[in-house]
């Protein structure tokens, strides 16, 4: 039988701040998105390519994938195998909180390199949700906090803020702005442009220089986040769909697959302590249609 694309995406409440994923992926492509939290993911087979930076990088069995905050990045298999990896997302609070306390990096911490080579990181990593299957608090906790001080004293520092001067800056953040007020309804790059007093190519190059992404992009997964929230606190699909300016509910499963890897069913069924299994991804990034689950 043909291998299936299965994932799993959850959290733990002993281990606040944090999510949890298991996943084996053969044709799913994330689309170029950022997350709020860091994303250390732990190969264990197959090869995860992902365009970060200004480059493609390779995560191969017995390596991690390191991602900072708010940082743009893609992810497909090298090759037609897939890939499996388990992952863990801590938030910046938490990463701060264990740097603080175990190591000397000055200011906010972050991964210096988007690869690092290293099985016993990667052990350490599927240990922590393992433990977290089991409701063990103790070692899932312990775990995560051996593996994110390993991980910054072999591949950490003082994590480097993006920086835009001029008045591309400022145009970029009231362009944000706008975007997020009127997330259900946002205007065209024409008319946002006019609003804010410049041209359309010139807010299209300030809003990427700023945020790693067009506007049109950052829109969509500015849409998935709040999404995302908005399943947390036990809103439907199909609610949140409409809530954050999707079309309808499919609109937002092709989206919220492609980005957080699992349909936003499942990954509320979750959240309301439904089943711990994974679930099965199609071979087009949906597994769910239609009205709410």
């Amino acid at each position: 039988m043909a291998a299936r694309e299965r994932a799993r995406h959850w959290n733990y409440a002993d281990l606040p701040g944090v999510d949890l994923l298991r996943a084996h992926y053969i044709h799913k492509t994330f689309l170029r998105h950022t997350h709020e939290t860091f994303v250390i993911a732990a190969i264990t087979e197959g090869v995860e390519v992902f365009h970060h930076g200004s480059g493609d990088q390779y995560a191969g069995p017995g390596s991690l994938a390191l991602v900072n905050p708010d940082t743009p990045h893609t992810g497909h298999a090298k090759d037609p195998e897939g890939w499996q990896y388990g992952a863990v997302y801590p938030s910046a609070d938490v990463v701060a909180a264990i740097a603080a306390e175990t190591t000397t990096i000055r200011g906010t911490p972050g991964f210096a390199a988007p690869v690092l080579d290293d099985p016993y990181t990667v052990r350490l990593v599927h240990q922590v949700l393992r433990a977290a299957d089991e409701g063990n608090a103790l070692a899932a906790d312990t775990l995560l906090r051996v593996a994110v001080t390993r991980l910054l004293r072999l591949n950490g520092g003082q994590l480097r803020q993006r920086q835009v001067r001029g008045a591309g800056a400022g145009i970029a953040a009231r362009a944000r702005a706008v975007l997020e007020g009127r997330m259900a309804d946002p205007p065209s790059l024409e008319r946002l442009a006019a609003d804010l007093g410049t041209g359309p190519f010139a807010l299209l190059r300030a809003f990427k220089d700023a945020y790693g992404l067009p506007p049109h992009t950052w829109l969509t997964d500015a849409r998935v986040r709040r999404a995302r929230h908005l399943l947390d606190a036990g809103t439907s699909p199909a609610e949140a769909a409409v809530a954050v300016g999707f079309s309808d509910q499919p609109h937002l499963n092709r989206h919220f697959t492609r980005i957080v890897g699992v349909p936003p069913g499942a990954y509320r069924r979750e959240r309301r302590g439904g089943s711990a299994g994974a679930a099965a991804i199609g071979a087009r990034g949906g597994a769910e249609r239609g009205g709410a689950r």
